[in-house]
């Protein structure tokens, strides 16, 4: 029993912890300058460019596509030497 008791108020004591970390809400959207609270507004203007691709998809749509033409060359190649045996 006081085994029992004991994990239960450690759980107790754990979850209490937990839900004390939680955050605060963010500041409602606003202007700094007429008073409206929150942030001035996002970095780099109104319309921020958001984060560089780079040549990433570039890069995996080229592999891919030499991907498919092996793929395509070795299926036509099969294809040519199974005909070519049904032939002879």
């Amino acid at each position: 029993m006081k085994n029992i008791i004991k994990i239960l108020i450690a759980a107790f004591l754990l979850s209490f912890g937990i839900s004390t970390w939680a955050q605060a809400p963010p500041p409602p959207p606003g202007n700094a300058q007429t008073g409206g609270g929150g942030s001035p507004g996002p970095i780099g203007g109104n319309n921020p460019a958001g984060a560089p691709i780079d040549g990433g998809p570039g890069i995996l749509m080229a592999i891919g596509l030499a991907y498919g033409i092996k793929k395509l060359y070795q299926v036509r190649k099969i294809k040519t030497i199974q005909s070519e045996v049904k032939i002879n």
